[in-house]
């Protein structure tokens, strides 16, 4: 009889990252830092060559690994978000790390190994999975955290995110135990299996609060936010921008298919604790951005805030909720990086400013980078025909139909607090007098910012082909 052969078609996005960052590690470690330039032209090719690999594997959603790492619909899309936007980082960091003295060929290769995690994350189908890719995630991204290591900020922010981290894996870990105690099995499908039909004990109510306490540190939601405004000001410009993106596809991904997958039966109490956490989020994120001097410190804020509303089409339950989860963070990580290309590109000479006040005036010395900022800050802000306006409308309609009202409310009042603080900074670049004027901004940078600003003005005339894959990915989980 012969032995089944291992179908490795679903791991193949996964194998092509890992083994591209083990050859350029050993073509970086014979060369020396004079192949980071090379190095990273060759991850940006593997990470999109990974993108590629994900949209070629078709079919019906396939599984290996006796279960433990899924490809359905849902996970294709997370992933290619999660890749592509690696990529679109790793774009945004050539210049600006080379002329901080920070260019070295290690970087790429840990992004690399970090979006390999994310791969595995986004398609745990249990608990073990779902921490092996957590773990390998997010142990790269507490390196490149502390990157430049002759700056004190970067090399606090690095610490704080790794007590931090490991603190809440513990808590992941010590919800997933509980879980498995009362239920037996560590597979998602055998859990939901398990609970179809009885009591949810509170022990099992318990374990879900220690894995939603986990997950929820990696989305930076409200109460375990408190790293991500300081490792979001400390980490260089580019590693924040990749912060801001991939790894928030990739927690918040897990986030739906877990909890979705996982405890259906279950979702009354699950349902509590992310309506907690996403109004939590939302009113922090409105209220603590407006004091904000530091643009990056404004955008952590910013990102907590969006995960919240995020949270509100989880919250629902249902696969509009899902869909709606599925189109906001698409959303966001375009508007995310787009505004981070042009927070790089904010430099005079050889040093990199950040603070708001250095935007004043830009509509005159730099019209066309003040008017992409302008739209990606309204889009953020959720003003209408914009497409945060959408991501926003698609959650809170989810919410909605779930007749969760007064979480919608919520929603829609932080959602007008926080479109202060990004009118303020329109209002700086197109009312104030001009400060100094930046450097010129290199093409890369000037690509990004106007495409993200292009899409979020855009998005209107034709969101069909958006709005169709997030509800394919979300029908694939129900």
């Amino acid at each position: 009889m012969n032995a089944p052969v291992l179908d490795l078609a679903p791991i193949l996005p996964e194998l092509i990252l890992a083994l591209g960052a083990m050859a350029l590690l050993m073509y970086g470690v014979f060369t020396g830092d004079r192949s980071a330039r090379t190095v990273t032209v060759g991850a940006i090719a593997l990470l999109v060559a990974a993108a590629v690999a994900v949209m070629l594997i078709g079919g019906a959603p396939r599984s290996v690994f006796n279960g433990s790492f899924v490809l359905d619909g849902f996970a294709r899309f997370m992933k290619v978000l999660a890749f592509l936007g690696a990529a679109v980082a790793l774009v945004l960091s050539q210049d600006f790390l080379r002329r901080e003295r920070v260019e070295k060929f290690e970087f790429p290769i840990l992004i690399l190994l970090s979006t390999t995690g994310m791969g595995v994350l986004i398609s745990a189908g249990d608990l073990i999975a779902l921490y092996m890719g957590l773990e390998l995630m997010s142990l790269a991204l507490y390196v490149i955290a502390s990157i430049h290591r002759d700056n004190a900020k970067s090399t606090e922010a690095g610490l704080k995110y790794f007590v931090l981290g490991a603190l809440s894996s513990g808590m992941l870990l010590y919800g997933c135990s509980l879980i498995y105690g009362f239920t037996g099995t560590v597979q998602l499908a055998g859990i939901a299996a398990a609970l179809k039909g009885g009591p949810i004990g509170l022990g099992l109510v318990f374990g879900l609060v220690f894995l939603i306490a986990g997950m929820a540190f990696k989305v930076s939601a409200v109460p375990f936010h408190m790293w991500t405004p300081d490792v979001y000001e400390g980490a260089p410009s580019p590693v924040t921008a990749f912060f801001a993106a991939a790894p928030k596809v990739a927690a918040i991904a897990i986030f739906a298919r877990a909890l979705v997958t996982g405890f259906p039966a279950a979702a009354h109490q699950w349902q509590q604790i992310v309506v907690f956490v996403s109004v939590g989020s939302m009113l922090l994120g409105s209220f603590a951005a407006i004091g904000q001097t530091n643009i990056k410190r404004l955008m952590a804020y910013s990102s907590i805030g969006h995960m919240g509303f995020a949270l509100v089409g989880l919250s629902a339950g249902t696969a509009a909720g899902v869909q709606g989860v599925a189109a906001y963070i698409a959303i966001y990580m375009i508007m995310t990086l787009g505004t981070f290309a042009c927070v790089i590109a904010m430099r005079r000479g050889d040093e990199a400013v950040e603070t708001i006040d250095d935007l004043a005036g830009l509509s005159r010395t730099n019209p066309l980078m003040a008017a992409a900022l302008a739209a990606l800050l309204f889009s953020l802000a959720g003003i209408p025909p914009l497409a945060g306006f959408f991501a926003k409308w698609y959650v809170f309609s989810a919410a909605i139909e779930a007749k969760l009202y007064t979480l919608a409310v919520i929603g829609v009042l932080s959602s007008v607090i926080g479109c202060y603080y990004y009118l303020r900074i329109v209002k700086l670049m197109y009312f104030d007098e001009p400060a100094p004027a930046f450097s010129p901004v290199r093409i890369e940078l000037k690509t990004v910012l106007v495409a993200s600003a292009l899409f979020n003005t855009l998005f209107v005339v034709y969101p069909a082909p958006l709005v169709a894959a997030a509800a394919a990915a979300a029908r694939s989980l129900f």
